[in-house]
């Protein structure tokens, strides 16, 4: 399979969905368990860059990505956000969709909004630590979440491939 980047960094091993425009990718960092990243193919740093048939895939990609993620974790919702623009909060200059999933009971967030100001913390610190991947990986100075290492990532990432895969089975034996 073709190499797949977030900005300059490659994140082929993080992938567990791809489609022709748009791929998802396990979090280097993740607020909550499941909070995972959608992203076009092509390296585009605002959304009004994206060509209509790559925002269309990268929309329908969020939509199917989304449905899984939130089966998968046995959430109530989800928290889908896009910082647009470095005023926004965007570190990276690469269009992606942060997906977190959210419950009604017992969840990470004791106040719904304050997922959003803990999304421009995470935001900050990316482009350090994705320079550091190759490395044991250092990430921001937000000591509460653990550093997670490249493998640990491709475990999370081949085990939520395997529903997407399950996916594609069902829907060639419905056809059958």
């Amino acid at each position: 399979m073709s190499s797949l980047l977030f900005a300059s960094f490659d994140v082929s091993r993080q992938a567990f969905y791809r489609a022709r425009l748009a791929a998802a990718i396990v979090n280097l960092k993740p607020l909550v368990p499941g909070h995972v990243l959608v992203i076009p193919t092509r390296v585009v740093p605002r959304l009004a860059d994206l060509k209509h048939d790559e925002l269309s895939e990268l929309m329908i990609s969020v939509q199917h990505v989304a449905r899984v993620i939130e089966r998968v974790y046995g959430a109530d919702g989800l928290t889908i956000a896009c910082q647009d623009g470095k005023a926004s909060g965007q570190t990276v200059p690469h269009v992606h969709f942060h997906l977190l999933p959210r419950k009604l009971q017992g969840d990470f967030f004791a106040r719904n909004d304050d997922v959003y100001p803990a999304l421009e913390v995470s935001e900050g610190g990316l482009p350090d630590a994705l320079h550091q991947v190759h490395q044991p990986l250092q990430v921001d100075a937000d000591e509460d979440r653990k550093p997670r290492t490249l493998e640990d990532m491709e475990k999370e990432a081949s085990w939520l491939k395997a529903f997407f895969d399950a996916e594609v089975e069902a829907s060639k034996e419905k056809e059958a």
